[in-house]
């Protein structure tokens, strides 16, 4: 079967290394790919708003199913033109993408579904939000209703700074996506990730992850599109995984498809486990980045397999999905300026040395010139990537692999899973 996969990040280089194992796979493509990528896929020029390019592309190269990894095609539609074609497709509808694609559509429906999460406000206008953050006091939320590349989340713990943040939205900082604003009370608690699969009926747990967000260690600094993750989070116990399945994700697909717009693909919990129970942050319509390389990681079934059962409505069909045993963590390495504006070109070196130690490191922002000399081209740069029977272990996979590798532009977290570390150490 000839794949095509959607997309350019480290998200992509991990699903297309996973695709690539399966002995269904006929040839892979991939638009528009990374030069990690490019090691399984043959990558294509593809204008992916243009769908009708797309579509003739999948006739012509007789495509068996398309995997959409980032969230712009989902939230643009793309699926809805792939699959009106007669294509299988991995990823939901524009209508249900909009669980990502607009924050105050979800916190809607959690509140017409009974679904737990934060009390919220939605704001239209800069007036509206300064009322919200009088109404709510500080610390709070403040996120931009639409899609912000990671960027459109506030945890302000002062008043100045909530309202500096909704000053910024609505100054345009974030352009369209931050038109609209929801307002959200601070829940306090730890985070977590679960992920499942759906094809609109059944659903499949696919394993949890923590990411880390914020830019500097000790959780410090600005949110970013994640410096690092490692699964399965332990702090998301099977009590608790459970609750999120019964109280969270079963109710959401149930809407979704009461409500006109059936869920099919992977939906992507970002968790507050809170003394009241596991409260749903928000969700994405595709596998997390960096969580999406931990979960490959871990993941020993035949991915073609299980994403075509779901793309054609058949997961009930399958056996559950199968994983390591072993934690598997990945350490982002960013490029200086990054969230802000990241210095780019700096030369990569020694991701051969890298993975000699057992390590695999995924290309997120990397180009690579005619000389065949590799570069930093984004903010999130490359995803070191390690597997190992404890957190600890697979730290210590990862950073040496990470010590291996010359950016000089570059810099990462030094304390990706503390929290489970110390609950290991302490015997918790």
């Amino acid at each position: 079967m000839n794949i095509l996969l959607i997309g350019s990040g480290g998200r992509e280089h991990a699903l297309s290394w996973k695709l690539a194992q399966s002995p269904l796979l006929g040839k892979l493509y991939a638009a528009p790919g990374n030069p990690g990528v490019a090691d399984h896929a043959q990558i294509v020029a593809l204008e992916l708003t243009d769908h009708a390019s797309v579509v003739t592309f999948c006739e012509t190269q007789h495509i068996g199913l398309i995997v959409v990894g980032p969230e712009a095609p989902l939230v643009d539609g793309l699926t809805d033109s792939l699959r009106a074609a007669g294509f299988s497709v991995f990823g939901p509808s524009r209508a249900a993408a909009q669980l990502e694609g607009s924050k105050g559509f979800t916190k809607d429906l959690c509140e017409r579904a009974g679904i737990p999460t934060a009390g919220y406000v939605r704001a239209k206008s800069l007036e509206e939000a300064r009322a919200a953050l009088t109404r709510f006091g500080a610390p709070v939320v403040i996120k931009a209703d639409g899609l912000a590349a990671g960027k459109g989340v506030v945890v302000a713990m002062t008043m100045a700074q909530a309202e500096a943040a909704v000053d910024d939205m609505f100054d345009g900082a974030l352009g369209s996506a931050g038109a609209e604003v929801v307002i959200e009370e601070f829940m306090i608690g730890e985070e977590a990730s679960f992920f499942a699969l759906t094809d609109g009926a059944t659903i499949v747990p696919f394993g949890s992850a923590q990411d880390h967000k914020r830019v500097g260690n000790g959780d410090t600094g600005p949110n970013t599109g994640g410096m690092g993750a490692y699964s399965p989070a332990r702090v998301l116990t099977p009590e608790l995984e459970a609750e999120t399945l019964s109280r969270i994700i079963a109710p959401t697909v149930k809407a979704m498809a009461d409500e006109g717009n059936p869920y099919s693909g992977v939906l992507y919990a970002g968790l507050m486990l809170t003394s009241e129970g596991p409260k749903l942050i928000e969700y994405n319509a595709r596998f997390g980045d960096p969580e999406c390389q931990v979960l490959m990681m871990r993941f020993e079934g035949d991915l073609v397999e299980l994403l075509l059962a779901c793309a054609d409505n058949r997961l009930s069909a399958l056996q559950p999905p199968r994983y390591s045993s072993d934690v598997a963590m990945t350490v982002v390495m960013a490029a200086q300026g990054y969230p802000g504006t990241p210095k780019k070109g700096g030369r990569i070196d020694g991701i051969p040395a890298a993975e000699a130690g057992g390590a695999k490191v995924f290309h997120a922002g990397t180009t690579l010139s005619g000389d065949g000399v590799l570069s930093a081209s984004g903010g999130r740069v490359l995803n070191v990537t390690a597997k190992g029977p404890s957190v600890k272990a697979a730290r210590d996979l990862a950073y040496a692999a990470v010590d291996a590798i010359t950016l000089p532009d570059g810099f990462c977290r030094r304390d990706i899973g503390w929290r489970e570390i110390e609950r290991e150490e302490g015997g918790v």
